[in-house]
């Protein structure tokens, strides 16, 4: 009695997930799959993702680096290996430093010209460079602590010494993450910036 009501039940008609209707709207197919796997099906649409938009927003996470690479004067007085690390970026970091306007002027062309403007960059390109500048932005905090209380030695001197260290640290694995993930059409979340960058770019 068992195996005959076995046998019936793999004789009932598929589900209504692959109706014809569903069939014919793909889309319709993920309402019935689970969150990781509709996350992992879009996770591997990024790979197709035009190699210039992947240049494109790789390129966008030098901005904070840049921006930020200030912080890193006590770790590259520790540990000099970081110095022969950063060579390739010297051009870079010297043309960003040539002017105090450069930060100011880069951050209006990537908001501006990238991430308002829907119809000339793909939602990878924009979601990417908002991500880099909501980083940039946070900068904001640890330049204000330094100019705030201009600490020079004491307990408060070395609290300043292990925030600008971490701040650099941050930047300089966000550049690395964030580029080598947008090269191999990967969309990298930052800790913190990628929930305020998703609500600026939807």
């Amino acid at each position: 009695m068992a195996s005959s009501l076995i046998s019936l039940s793999l004789l009932r008609p598929l589900p209504s997930l692959f109706s014809p209707k569903s069939l014919s709207h793909p889309h319709l197919l993920l309402r019935g799959l689970p969150r990781h796997a509709v996350a992992a099906r879009a996770k591997n649409n990024n790979s197709g993702t035009d190699p210039a938009d992947r240049l494109i927003a790789a390129a966008c996470y030098l901005y904070p680096f840049l921006d930020g690479v200030q912080y890193g004067r006590y770790v590259l007085a520790q540990f000099p290996a970081f110095q022969v690390l950063l060579q390739p970026l010297l051009p870079a970091i010297r043309l960003f430093r040539s002017s105090p306007l450069n930060g100011f002027l880069l951050f209006l062309t990537l908001y501006f010209v990238v991430v308002r403007r829907p119809s000339a960059f793909s939602h990878y390109v924009r979601f990417n460079t908002m991500q880099a500048i909501v980083l940039d932005v946070l900068l904001i905090f640890p330049d204000l602590l330094e100019r705030t209380f201009n600490l020079r030695e004491g307990l408060g001197f070395e609290l300043l010494q292990s925030v600008d260290s971490t701040v650099f640290l941050f930047l300089l694995v966000s550049l690395v993450y964030g580029s080598t993930s947008c090269l191999l059409g990967h969309v990298p979340r930052l800790p913190i910036v990628a929930e305020a960058a998703e609500r600026q770019v939807m």
